[in-house]
């Protein structure tokens, strides 16, 4: 099964936005282009649109495998490092060696420094194209090629903001209503106080059983997370994610020593070499690898990694596409996997694809 043709495809859809989670709007930003950023916080670009990156390999015997690249934004920058590094390296060679590929075209630009980012989600997506490939020519789901079936079911949980803690209460037991048993929180706000004030209203409105999570986008000092968690401890809250920058694992292990609240993060880290030190220093309780940043195969070493020190996994998803929830869900069949991150609202377009 020799590879003939490797292209990438930056995808923009006007339905739908990775930045507009849930009912959070474009207010205070700053518009780059296609783009906007907060004024007010150190936080990401994002797009009024959904976007992200498609990746197509063909074998010479008229196989066709398609995988994701997580690119919420600057997915032809993924599309060019696709193209122009990764592809030469691909073509002539077995869709089986899928193992050397990956290594072949990460150590390519290792000593340039490039052992993360972009080039790494260029990575994720040929692998995951490569799994595609090989499961159809072996006639097997690709979660057979991971290991089988490990599960029959899996736990989702759903993603959802409002700057109103009444309609976000409201929204969470709308989506309890639709099944939903537990919830991501997605809220920015300044003051803890709040915070807590917001948690506890959608605490009040689901009642005891349901889950509750939050996501603070890397709001927060030290000393700030831990006043959270703490707060956060006595409404049950089931993890904190992402409470400080991800410079420095030393701050998340300071703020998850401090916790019995569990810290949950991740989404950044790519390879298994990234994971180490955070097992190594104990900088969180819930790993939340990518699969379209760290591909299957590297989703996997990661997974393995963390299940010899007992760290369950919890895949993000964030703006991905119909191709990456597809792989996070064959990725299930690893020991450690927990639940799966799902937004019912933002993306609609992903329900509908899905669907057909």
């Amino acid at each position: 099964m020799i590879i003939k043709q490797v292209d990438a495809f930056p995808i923009r859809m006007e339905e739908g936005s990775h930045g507009n989670v849930g009912g959070e709007v474009q207010q205070n930003v700053d518009t780059l282009g296609d783009y906007y950023i907060s004024r007010d916080e150190w936080t990401a670009i994002y797009t009024s649109r959904h976007e992200t990156l498609v990746i197509r390999i063909e074998t010479t015997d008229g196989m066709v495998g398609w995988g994701e690249s997580q690119a919420p934004v600057g997915g032809r920058a993924v599309k060019e490092i696709v193209e122009q590094l990764c592809r030469p390296v691909l073509i002539g060679r077995n869709a089986f060696d899928r193992e050397y590929l990956w290594y072949r075209m990460y150590s390519s630009m290792r000593e340039r420094g490039h052992i993360t980012g972009f080039f790494v989600d260029a990575l994720a997506g040929i692998d995951i194209a490569l799994h595609d490939l090989i499961g159809k020519a072996l006639g097997l789901p690709v979660y057979r090629l991971l290991g089988g079936k490990m599960r029959d079911e899996i736990e989702l949980y759903i993603g959802i903001s409002n700057l109103d803690s009444a309609a976000l209460a409201e929204m969470a037991a709308e989506h309890v209503a639709l099944g939903y048993r537990a919830f991501k929180l997605h809220l920015r706000f300044p003051s803890n106080r709040q915070l807590i004030e917001y948690v506890s209203a959608v605490r009040d409105e689901v009642g005891p059983d349901i889950g509750l999570m939050l996501d603070i986008h890397t709001t927060r000092d030290v000393s700030g997370a831990i006043g959270l968690g703490r707060g956060l401890e006595a409404l049950d809250v089931m993890w904190l994610e992402a409470p400080i920058a991800p410079e420095d694992v030393r701050w998340h292990a300071e703020v998850a020593a401090a916790l019995d609240l569990r810290i949950a993060t991740g989404e950044w880290l790519r390879t298994s070499w990234e994971w180490r030190q955070w097992i190594d220093l104990q900088g969180f309780d819930v790993a939340m690898p990518d699969i379209a940043r760290t591909g299957l195969s590297e989703g996997k070493r990661i997974a393995a990694l963390c299940d010899a020190y007992n760290k369950p996994i919890s895949p993000h998803i964030g703006g991905g596409g119909i191709l990456s929830v597809a792989a996070s869900i064959h990725y299930s069949a690893i020991p450690n996997f927990q639940t799966l991150e799902h937004a019912h609202r933002p993306l609609p377009i992903k329900a509908r694809i899905a669907s057909k």
